[in-house]
């Protein structure tokens, strides 16, 4: 899946007016840019605490690398209404229906061989913060197609109320993970878990680095 351009300018443009609410408004503090790669297959799984962070962290990562489109799985359900379906589909989002779905799982992988994917090992928003357990699925994705995997961490935004003033927030992003060991492992359930329990264990670790909000 590619983006023109014209689309590009147009994600980037409407990231940017977002995070001047998120930013310039309030005090969103963005850290840890530096291990954003600037092209090629990426993968960035964050914690889900509210749904502020699907427009927030492809401000973030564009504020890094301008014009860089973050493609993002989103249930189905937010395309129902025509207009906002054609919104969010010019920023990268594309609907995935509820269980499996082999259409978007491969949509997926085809993006990740080139491009940069924002993702929820979760799976589910936790409002209260806490940190749940990574989908075994996250896993087996990771072990099949090998991006580069950055862990991210968010905390804050689950206090915010729209429209707002000087509210706090943070997204912190890791340093790249190593799944080399893995990838030498067989190609089953066991080696999924592990892949995703060290993700979880990575974004615990951010967590545990960042200011309570």
């Amino acid at each position: 899946m590619k983006a023109s351009l014209l689309r590009r300018f147009w994600a980037t443009f409407s990231s940017y007016v977002i995070g001047l609410y998120a930013s310039g408004l309030n005090r969103f503090r963005i850290v840890g840019c530096q291990h954003l790669p600037a092209s090629g297959g990426v993968l960035i799984a964050s914690n889900h605490i509210s749904g502020y962070e699907t427009v927030l962290l492809p401000f973030a990562v564009q504020w890094r690398h301008p014009l860089q489109m973050v493609w993002a799985p989103a249930k189905e359900e937010l395309f129902a209404n025509p207009l906002l379906g054609f919104l969010f589909r010019s920023w990268g989002a594309f609907p995935v229906k509820r269980g499996r779905d082999v259409r978007a799982g491969n949509t997926l992988s085809d993006l990740l061989a080139t491009e940069t994917v924002m993702l929820f090992p979760e799976g589910t928003r936790h409002k209260d913060g806490a940190l749940g357990k990574g989908n075994r699925g996250v896993g087996k994705m990771i072990y099949d197609t090998r991006p580069v995997v950055i862990p991210t961490a968010l905390v804050g935004l689950n206090q915010w109320k729209f429209p707002g003033l000087g509210q706090r927030a943070e997204v912190r992003f890791g340093a790249p993970l190593d799944f080399t060991d893995c990838y030498e492992l067989d190609d089953c359930k066991e080696t999924h878990l592990l892949i995703v329990e060290r993700l979880m264990a990575a974004i615990a670790g951010l967590l545990a680095e960042m200011p309570s909000k």
